[in-house]
């Protein structure tokens, strides 16, 4: 497999203030360890609203990592709150979200308030609290949604990047990072693959054969949010370059020899993901490793990527699971699984 990135400036967030929103989910917990271990920053606070878990992840704590943790109960729908959680604090990184798709069709209403109206409070709290800097995590499910989910976070993605023009002379910058599936989250197939696995199932249930997939690790996703740090200038989406993989071959990494049984896809699953669609090429460039996407509007001051360093791709650009030019290998996926759980 190719290096994953190769625009990995690291950010200076030595004494800096960071909110993690969803900080006590896969993503949240290891962004926290690794701000915490590798950053000196003055403070990491993760704000949720799930009390126990907070509580976990406190009792996991070394006395050094306590002396910079805080832990804020709250929830993204609760503007007010953030207000408060936000004061003093150089970079949010917004990780909230409800974002299982079943779940969020039978309770639009919830997923409606999280995804949108949550994004809409983190981005004018913000704006008001004087952040400097916010990214927002996407999904390729957002690209061309067919579902609920997918469509909350396309209009969450809308909303960081048009807030960009509200925030005015304040200097709050807001930007998108948009990945793959991550190996062994909440939610991923893996650790379902597994349970089964370990309760002795006799098949594998399999939607489609023909089912592709981006695929990366979540130091991997972890990585690629702070390499967007420095490189963020307002109102792009960045999309990194990852592998794709068949959902047999991530069966087969997972578990060996035991058959498969063909379930069809669920409601609201596509065979394919998008990442990026055609018809935003216009506005994509190849930043080597990775995409981003320009505002299609830009009603605030912002210098655009040097067109002489990186290329704009070709009209009609299509960035897909099935369309991808590297693929994992049985024994890369396994790989992958280790490193990633």
């Amino acid at each position: 497999m190719r290096k994953f990135l190769t625009n990995m400036n690291t950010p200076n967030l030595k004494g800096k203030s960071i909110l993690i929103t969803g900080g006590t989910g896969s993503f949240g917990k290891r962004m926290m360890r690794r701000l915490i271990r590798d950053f000196k920053p003055r403070r990491v606070a993760i704000y949720s609203r799930g009390e126990h878990p907070h509580m976990e992840i406190m009792s996991d704590l070394s006395p050094e990592e306590k002396k910079v943790f805080r832990s804020f109960i709250g929830d993204v729908r609760d503007a007010e709150r953030l207000r408060m959680a936000m004061r003093e604090v150089d970079l949010v990184i917004h990780a909230a979200a409800l974002k299982h798709v079943p779940i969020a069709e039978y309770n639009p209403f919830e997923c409606i308030g999280t995804n949108i109206i949550g994004a809409e409070n983190v981005a004018r709290a913000a704006i008001d609290s004087g952040v400097k800097q916010v990214i927002a995590l996407s999904t390729d499910k957002a690209c061309d949604p067919i579902n609920l989910y997918g469509a909350t976070k396309l209009a969450s993605d809308k909303i960081f990047v048009a807030a960009n023009s509200y925030a005015g002379q304040s200097g709050t910058r807001m930007c998108v990072v948009r990945y793959g599936n991550v190996v062994g989250s909440q939610g991923s197939v893996v650790p379902f693959f597994q349970k089964l696995v370990n309760e002795g199932a006799t098949e594998i249930p399999i939607t489609d054969n023909r089912m592709t997939r981006f695929w990366i690790t979540l130091d991997q996703a972890v990585d690629f949010v702070l390499s967007s740090i420095d490189l963020m200038r307002g109102g792009e989406i960045f999309v990194p370059k990852i592998p794709s993989m068949n959902i047999i071959d991530l069966a087969e990494a997972v578990a060996p020899g035991l058959p498969h049984k063909h379930v069809g896809k669920r409601p609201g699953e596509k065979l394919h993901e998008v990442m990026i669609s055609e018809h935003v090429s216009h506005n994509v460039i190849d930043m080597n490793d990775r995409y981003a996407i320009e505002p299609e509007w830009s009603f605030w001051e912002r210098e655009p990527f040097d067109k002489s360093k990186f290329e704009q791709v070709e009209d009609e650009f299509r960035y897909s699971s099935d369309n991808n030019k590297e693929w994992l290998s049985v024994e890369d996926l396994r790989t992958l699984v280790k490193e990633g759980l």
